[in-house]
């Protein structure tokens, strides 16, 4: 697959304001932040690099969850697991980030199959819920759904669906707000018990939903993110069910802007095996050809 090529010029070095922080189950935050310089060029599958504190030196890469071109904003949500993010997590409204971005590979905008499947596991919640967004907005004739799971509580109130998906397990009945008010139709997986969610991973209920479609192959694509396990399973669902897929990969970063090259994953080209690095070749790579396993 063709890719853009990336420019470290393309990205932005800039102070953006806190202007909203909302605290979730979980110890899950989302902020969103005043940055129209990243905001006007942000697009689904970007991530954004956030100085976390004014004490610590390592900023932490942050997937973009929704922006706002006209308004100037994007939101950010991430699971408070450590030093870093228990700084960010402790920013208040009119605190000020310095922010380096928008980063990376997005997601394909356009060029769509006719049915459209995305898989998100946990972390990889927030760029699958831009995409949704972008598919609303931009695409017609396209039928979408989202299909999301979690070992922790959702960022969100669980309530059930009042769109019908054909195809999808009867006890698959909960959907994300957000989503419902767009009108895509997107149901949830969990082991934990979590009311109106299929029982089991993301990708066994995107299995299921898979088996009973009867929409051709070759009509069919997959966009995953996720921990690498789900996305190694997305690809072996992608492999059996659809014609193409894209993933969206994550990896431990030190620069994120292409320096330091500690993020490579193998991608196999029309040259053969190479190395690339997740944070400006990808993290959005082509899912027949970058070896996670």
């Amino acid at each position: 697959m063709a890719r853009k090529k990336n420019s470290r010029n393309s990205i932005s070095q800039t102070s953006g304001e806190i202007i909203q922080v909302a605290r979730h189950d979980g110890d899950q935050v989302s902020i969103r932040i005043h940055c129209p310089l990243i905001a006007k060029k942000a697009q689904p599958g970007h991530f954004v690099h956030v100085k976390c504190s004014e004490s610590l030196e390592m900023r932490r890469p942050m997937s973009i969850m929704r922006a706002a071109e006209k308004n100037g904003w994007i939101e950010i949500l991430f699971r408070v697991t450590g030093i870093g993010t228990k700084a960010l997590s402790e920013q208040q409204k009119g605190d000020h980030l310095d922010i380096l971005g928008p980063i990376g590979q997005p997601f394909r905008l356009k060029g769509y199959l006719k049915h459209l499947i995305l898989i998100g596991g946990g972390v990889g919640i927030p760029p699958l819920l831009f995409l949704a967004e972008h598919l609303k907005k931009s695409t017609e004739n396209i039928t979408v759904i989202v299909l999301m799971g979690s070992e922790t509580p959702f960022p969100f109130k669980i309530s059930p669906s009042k769109i019908y998906v054909n195809s999808m397990p009867a006890e698959a009945i909960a959907g994300i707000p957000l989503l419902e008010s767009m009108g895509t139709a997107s149901r949830l997986a969990t082991k934990q018990g979590f009311q109106g969610c299929y029982d089991g991973h993301v990708t066994e209920l995107a299995k299921e939903y898979l088996n009973n479609l009867s929409i051709a192959k070759e009509n069919v694509e997959i966009f995953a993110c996720g921990p690498t396990p789900m996305l190694i399973e997305a690809q072996q669902l992608a492999e059996k069910y659809c014609k193409r897929s894209q993933v969206s990969v994550e990896e431990y970063m030190a620069c994120a802007i292409g320096g330091c090259a500690g993020c490579t994953v193998r991608v196999q080209t029309e040259a053969g095996l190479a190395m690339k690095r997740v944070c400006v070749d990808g993290p959005v790579f082509d899912g027949a050809e970058v070896i996670l396993s």
